[in-house]
This record gives structure tokens, sequence and C-alpha cells, in this order.
């Protein structure tokens, strides 16, 4: 481990990491409890299109991508608010619009080609620069802020939608919120996980904690612990086996939600059964 500090472009990559595992799985129970397991991909293949758009433009890709994603996660959200487009098919309009977008767009760039996206794609921890850890860390300041400050509102909305709007709950605004929060949370992890696994970071952890428990705010906290220990998990063993860390990550965290899943079995298997009258 000590060697492994030793190279910068590994302690930029560690530190976006670790801010990775801890924003991932705290946006990801949200979105997990209401259902939209799936919003993290769809989002994360409208920030291809940003991506794109910052090399077409010159601009840094990170803040395009920034840009172009929350504008598609309200898209999707208003979309399905007005109930003409069920979740699920609003969802695949922005997977196949995006990609589509950004495969065009990067073609349109000076010198660019399809294989530039592949970094974003599925991530490079050799490319983190220091602009991006910095950019990196801001965004993952605000998405905590928001999970901090509208914690308990956004957890009345993913029970219930209709206690929320009777307990006169912005319903409208709490669900825009949590779209926006996702596609910062994407956009954040494409440097190191890669936008196509940046789901599984918000989802697999979160999955894995409820294996263990059932409150909301200790499935959070565990999914919290198991998304660090799979985004600095993964990342370390990547440098050592020269392998791609988005897919060790994604691996690792797998690895953990078996291993949940079969310790769960065991308890509730070796709890004393309730005598029946």
């Amino acid at each position: 481990m000590i060697d492994l500090l030793q190279y910068d472009f590994m302690q930029r990559a560690l530190l976006a990491a670790l801010l990775i595992g801890l924003t991932a799985p705290a946006v990801g129970t949200f979105i997990v409890q209401r259902r939209l397991a799936l919003l993290g991909d769809g989002i994360g293949h409208v920030a291809l299109t940003g991506v794109a758009l910052g090399f077409l433009t010159g601009t840094a890709p990170v803040l395009t991508a920034v840009l172009v994603s929350v504008l598609g996660a309200v898209a999707i959200e208003l979309v399905r608010a007005r109930g003409r487009t069920s979740g699920d098919v609003a969802l695949a309009l922005l997977f196949y619009g995006g990609i589509a977008g950004g495969v065009l767009l990067i073609s349109l760039a000076p010198g660019g080609s399809n294989s530039t996206l592949m970094s974003y794609l599925f991530g490079s921890i050799s490319t983190v620069t220091a602009q991006d850890v910095w950019v990196i860390g801001a965004l993952a300041v605000a998405v905590l802020g928001v999970v901090a400050v509208f914690g308990r509102e956004l957890f009345v909305l993913c029970q219930d939608e209709e206690v929320a709007k009777a307990s006169g709950l912005p319903v409208r605004l709490l669900s825009l919120l949590i779209a926006v929060t996702a596609a910062l949370t994407v956009v954040i992890a494409m440097r190191v996980v890669g936008l196509l696994l940046v789901s599984a970071l918000m989802v697999v952890p979160v999955a894995t904690g409820q294996q263990l428990t059932r409150g909301f705010r200790s499935t959070m906290l565990l999914a919290v612990v198991f998304g660090v220990l799979a985004t600095v998990g993964g990342l370390t063993t990547s440098f050592y086996v020269e392998a791609p860390p988005g897919a060790l990550i994604v691996l690792v965290a797998l690895g953990g939600f078996v291993l949940a899943l079969g310790l769960g079995r065991f308890v509730r298997r070796s709890r004393p059964q309730e005598s029946r009258p």
C-alpha cells in the first residue's frame, strides 16, 4: 500500500475513489427505494453526450457533462411525472439518445474519435488530474449536503409519494432534486468507474446493505461503508494486477453482495422460530 501512494496519479485516484464511495451509495439509497435503479445508467449515457460536447467545444468535458446530465435528469423526471411516458420508456430514450449524441459529437470534434471516449466509458485512473479531483470534491460536497439537509423529506417521498403530497411536501421539487443529485453523482464517478458502470456503484452497495438490515438509515450507512470498501479495494487491486479499475470496483461490490446475501440468510435461519399458539 505504501508503494502505491508514492505515485501522484494514484493519490489523486484514491481520493476520487473515496469520494465516489461516499456519494454514490448515499444517493443510490433514495433511487433504489424509489424503484429507479436504472436512472444512473440513463444519466450516464446522457453524460456521454456532455463529454463529447466538451471535446467539440474545447471546454472541460467534466463541466459540460455536468450541464448536459443535469438537463437530461430534469427532462426524464418531467416526462415521468406527466405520466405520458412510463419511467422505463423515458430511461430508454435517454439510453439511445445519449449514446447516439456522444458518438456523433465526438466524431465532429477536431481530432476526435470514438476511442477518445473510452476513458470516460470505463474509467481511467491514470488520467485523473488535480483539476478533476477539485471538481469531484466540490460536487461530492454538494451531493452529500443535499442528502444531509433534505434527507428526511426525500425519505418520505421515496416511501410514498401520496403521503408526501398529503404532508405538504413539494413533491415535484424534491423529485427534481433527486434526479439532479443523481446526475451530479454520475459525473463524479465517471473518471474512475466509468459511465457504463457507475450505476452499479449506486445500486449494488445499497442492495448489499438491504441484505443485512431493514432500516432506511442503517441501510444507507452500510451502503456507504460497502461503497468505500469497493472503490478503494477495487482501485488498489487494479494497481497491482494491472486490470481496469472500473470493472474491478464493480466486481468487488458484487462480491460483497454475494457475501452479504449468504450472511443474511444464515442469520435469518439461525434465529429461533416463534412458537405458534
